[in-house]
């Protein structure tokens, strides 16, 4: 779908675009949205905002059990690498002290990247098994697992003497079957997405070559007392180099990070609104939103790539950089987030379709449904700080989504639903959640 480009300037069409990508814009527009919901002219969704107050005491007590002394991490795909035992993390990382500080900084986004693309729903069927250890995972953390074995195999490098690394020709090559083995699909295994998974590895290599100022090595490494690889490889790692070039000290603005994970990769998200012959990414029209101007109808959610980001700060901050204005990121707009506002009503259907039936990511009540999401995180962020004595500096969003939201979403699906299934299906192709 594309949004008519005509009668427009080039400067004028280039703003709509960064707006558009922008977590301003994320909560201006679910804002939007959220207004309709408080005087009940939403055709999906009541909000009922007194039973926040509720949701915030079951996050609390969720958070109390999981992280007893409040040090809580950042929500992340590495939170995920840790599932069933932490000593993978730390055999891993014992691999990678024959390395530079920088090039392990560039080791992990390459393995940040890749997983969390692969991060889309895995259905309730889908289970992994992992060698070794023999711990049977599922859903993200299962997914997150498999990738990174995949990743430490060298799966996704075309260099064989350096196989902890993403690199485009990997990429390029990289094939069902070998994805298929990876993530140990069967017929009694079953996987969703597998063909889209495939496909976005294989855009992401395409996105990686035509954007060499965010991933080539050329001109980077200099000053950093490293010298380069060859200027024809590029890698997601290659990010850090570009980021560092952004910043005269050490201080990076999180939303500094997602502006450059949304230039560099937004091409490779299948079937988006587009402007201008340039994709949005995980961008979508709501009838609720007037046709006033070009892209006026959008709201867009970037709720893979605001993942990404949460999930490149560790290892930016490992480099030496300090992440400043983590909460102008947005919280992610998916189903265990959106699940929890649901589950413990304030979120309620106003017609029996919304939970009987199964919905495609563009339909209006998900992006609704999306929409109320992301506010709601805010407003529940705030209350639990509240009740904790505690500023947003010292528990931001990220750590809110970790302790935290998410984990609450899947526990209240688990008592609700046999298989911890969500209160709303979802029709996935692999690319969205």
């Amino acid at each position: 779908m594309s949004s008519p480009a005509a009668s427009l300037t080039p400067d004028s069409i280039f703003q709509t675009i960064q707006y558009l990508r922008s977590p301003l814009a994320i909560r201006e527009r679910c804002g939007h949205v959220f207004n309709l919901a408080l005087d009940d002219n939403l055709e999906h969704f009541r909000c009922h905002l007194d039973e926040l107050d509720g949701v915030a005491d079951y996050v609390i007590a969720v958070m109390k059990e999981t992280y007893p002394n409040t040090a809580i991490p950042f929500h992340s795909r590495w939170r995920h690498f840790e599932g069933g035992t932490s000593d993978r993390l730390l055999t891993f990382q014992e691999q990678l002290q024959t390395y530079s500080r920088l090039e392990q900084a560039r080791i992990k986004i390459d393995l940040a990247v890749v997983s969390v693309l692969l991060d889309a729903g895995a259905g309730n069927a889908w289970r992994y098994t992992e060698p070794g250890s023999g711990f049977v995972l599922s859903r993200s953390e299962g997914l997150a697992i498999a990738s990174f074995h995949l990743f430490c195999s060298g799966a996704f490098s075309s260099n064989p003497d350096q196989p902890l690394q993403v690199d485009a020709d990997g990429l390029r090559t990289l094939n069902r079957d070998a994805l298929k083995s990876g993530f140990q699909i069967s017929a009694n295994n079953p996987l969703v997405g597998l063909e889209g998974r495939l496909n976005l590895l294989h855009n992401l290599s395409d996105a990686l070559v035509r954007s060499p100022h965010l991933f080539s090595c050329a001109e980077k490494g200099r000053g950093y007392g490293e010298t380069t690889n060859s200027a024809d490889i590029f890698r997601p790692g290659y990010l850090l180099d570009y980021l560092m070039q952004q910043v005269s000290a050490q201080d990076i603005p999180a939303s500094l990070v997602l502006s450059a994970v949304l230039e560099g990769l937004s091409s490779i998200w299948p079937g988006r609104v587009t402007i201008n012959h340039v994709n949005l990414g995980d961008v979508w029209p709501h009838p609720a939103l007037l046709d006033t101007s070009l892209g006026s109808t959008l709201i867009p959610f970037h709720k893979l790539s605001q993942w990404l980001t949460y999930s490149l700060l560790e290892p930016l901050e490992e480099a030496g950089l300090t992440i400043t204005e983590l909460d102008s990121l947005t919280g992610l707009p998916e189903y265990r987030n959106g699940g929890l506002f649901i589950d413990l009503g304030v979120l309620q259907p106003k017609h029996a379709q919304v939970t009987q039936s199964a919905h495609s990511p563009d339909s209006s009540m998900i992006v609704e449904w999306r929409s109320l999401t992301v506010i709601l995180l805010d407003h529940l962020a705030q209350r639990i700080r509240q009740q904790l004595g505690l500023t947003a500096t010292q528990l931001p969003l990220a750590c809110v989504l970790q302790g935290g939201t998410w984990s609450a979403g899947r526990r209240i699906a688990g008592d609700r639903r046999p298989g911890g299934v969500p209160p709303i299906q979802i029709t996935s192709d692999g690319t969205v959640f």
